[in-house]
């Protein structure tokens, strides 16, 4: 017998080899979300008013992964605007994975669940931003590019000196076309 939890649940998906549950997230899952950011340099962390409303507002296009009840990872994204309609990109603006939990392809597996949502099945591309630095971010995003998609490209988008200032690493937006 195969068992298939997202026929009767498509909001869970849950695999019994490693009891990792993705779900859209809930308002009351804020403060587990902005621990979950601060304990992920180099990420930038943000308000815990700004998780509450990604946890809300953007739970459409947001993502939590549990396992054992315990939260072990979040990706942030939402709908670019301005963008075609019939083409969409997902803007993924976060991805945290917490500490113990790395290394096991969550990222990815999350991102990958994003994707077979209702209402985000027909993303035409991915953009994220990544600091030169980030290698983790680099990996994972090359992968996408690699496993799902055609070649991307990079741009500067944010300026350490014209946009932060000094204060922030230049953010490099990399923009993956999604395989039909």
């Amino acid at each position: 017998m195969i068992t298939a939890p997202w026929v009767a649940h498509p909001e869970k998906v849950t695999s019994t080899q490693d009891e990792w549950t993705f779900r859209k997230p809930e308002i009351s899952d804020g403060t587990q979300v902005n621990n979950l950011i601060e304990s992920c340099p180099p990420l930038d962390t943000n308000s815990a008013y700004c998780n509450f409303l990604q946890t809300s507002h953007f739970k459409e296009t947001c993502v939590l992964a549990e396992k054992n009840g315990e939260l072990a990872g979040f990706v942030s994204a939402y709908l670019k605007p301005n963008t075609p309609p019939e083409q969409p990109v997902l803007f993924v603006w976060q991805v945290a994975v917490s500490p113990n939990s790395r290394g096991c392809g969550l990222a990815y597996r999350m991102i990958k669940a994003l994707l077979e949502r209702d209402g985000l099945v027909d993303v035409s591309a991915i953009e994220t931003t990544i600091t030169k630095d980030n290698l983790g971010s680099w990996r994972l995003f090359r992968k996408i590019e690699r496993e799902d998609g055609a070649p991307g490209n990079v741009s500067v988008f944010l300026d350490k000196e014209r946009h932060f200032d000094g204060e922030h690493d230049s953010e490099f937006l990399f923009h993956i076309p999604l395989a039909s």
